[in-house]
């Protein structure tokens, strides 16, 4: 399996210097447009935290305001960190070969797009976090900046990048592997365990975790599809034979070029 996947990938995919280009430099501007865009954030005074209502939002969002957990936050790295592992096993097999920096190369593109794009989108909405608003929390936690980077959750965003891509990566590279709904199933609970985790810390709204989870999955299968040889399927044919019977396997399988 691994050497076949190994020969598979320079088929499916190919690298331009003019796409990479401009895919690193819209990566690039969008994280100068974030970190411009956090010089202008200003921490919450206690008066403003003092006067923030529950009952001035929706029940959905109240009921956010009442989580709180250090131990969630920290396991939601842990989480986060496994999808990015699932992808470096799709691309391990790959390194040894001439195009080894190629799956490489468009996860960092993946990246570098989807937290230049969330962090700017943060730091333009100064979104106040949900435990902002639970009087448990310290008030040093609750004056930092980050206390006003809720929308939209960028662990959720990273996490179903990481999914999507990797579980698109091998199924392009794999299209016929009963290995696939293993990949996107153990992915896709890694992902929507670290959005649940990043709630149930009180980091993120509901709202803050749909469109996190919703843009990264696009970020995610994005990038790998702009990658993707152009090809057609052509008729494959192959006797069979089980000692029993015998007959003819047809199927249509990619031609890339």
């Amino acid at each position: 399996m691994i050497p076949a996947l190994a020969q598979q990938v320079d088929s499916v995919y190919r690298l331009k210097t003019s796409r990479e280009i401009a895919l690193f430099g819209a990566g690039a501007a969008t994280g100068v447009v974030s970190l411009v865009a956090g010089q202008t954030l200003d921490p919450l005074t206690p008066q403003a935290i003092q006067a923030l209502q529950r009952s001035q939002l929706s029940s959905v969002n109240r009921n956010a305001t009442y989580q709180w957990s250090p131990a969630a936050d920290r396991l939601s790295d842990l989480t986060f960190l496994g999808t990015v592992g699932i992808t470096g096993l799709v691309a391990l097999p790959t390194l040894r070969r001439k195009g080894w920096a190629t799956i490489p190369v468009m996860f960092l593109e993946t990246a570098l797009l989807a937290n230049g794009i969330q962090r700017s989108v943060k730091n333009i909405a100064q979104e106040t976090r949900p435990y902002v608003y639970n009087p448990a929390v310290p008030l040093a936690e609750k004056m930092s900046k980050d206390a006003r980077r809720s929308f939209f959750s960028g662990h959720t965003t990273n996490a179903f990048a990481a999914a999507v891509f990797a579980s698109t990566v091998f199924s392009h590279v794999y299209p016929d592997s009963r290995l696939k709904p293993l990949v996107w199933g153990s992915s896709l609970v890694l992902a929507t365990g670290t959005g649940l985790l990043r709630y149930k810390a009180g980091q993120h709204f509901p709202a803050d975790l749909v469109a996190g989870a919703a843009f990264g999955s696009v970020m995610g299968w994005l990038v790998p599809k702009l990658h993707q040889r152009t090809g057609r399927r052509q008729v494959s044919v192959a006797p069979w034979a089980n000692g029993q019977a015998s007959g003819v396997y047809v199927r249509y399988v990619p031609v890339y070029r």
